[in-house]
């Protein structure tokens, strides 16, 4: 099994959450590959450079060229998924931001378990999601 780690987890990553740390040598030491979509890509590095944080930027830099594969909004199958969770979700009143219906589209059509800590990507339905910082917590 491989993941997609969602930008919430990128960003306790980055911020050095040992839980995490320890969490992603397991995930190495097991062989399974980590992915992070082009949309948390594009949110950690804005955040990043808004706040001129030349360590962090300098750490993110280093984990998506050695550690991490980009996902791209390449694959038309993902933006028929997003529209079809889009959709899903509206009829049910429980609408969620856009770069996140993006980000779970990604995991779904890539068949990968998608690591976040936003309750909202519960709502996704057939999903497969894990939170390693409810795991950090316990």
């Amino acid at each position: 099994m491989s993941y997609l780690l969602d930008t919430n987890i990128v960003t306790a990553i980055i911020k050095k959450s040992q839980g995490l740390i320890n969490k992603l040598k397991l995930v190495n030491f097991q062989g399974k590959s980590l992915f992070i979509s082009c949309i948390t890509y594009y949110e950690i590095k804005r955040g990043l450079l808004y706040i001129n944080a030349t360590r962090q930027l300098s750490d993110f830099n280093d984990l998506c060229s050695r550690r991490w594969s980009i996902l791209f909004l390449d694959n038309l199958e993902i933006i028929e998924k997003a529209s079809e969770i889009y959709i899903d979700l509206r009829k049910k009143g429980r609408l969620i931001q856009d770069a996140d219906i993006l980000i779970a589209s990604t995991a779904i059509i890539h068949n990968l378990t998608l690591v976040s800590n936003d309750s909202d990507m519960s709502r996704v339905q057939g999903i497969n999601l894990e939170n390693w910082l409810d795991v950090e917590k316990n």
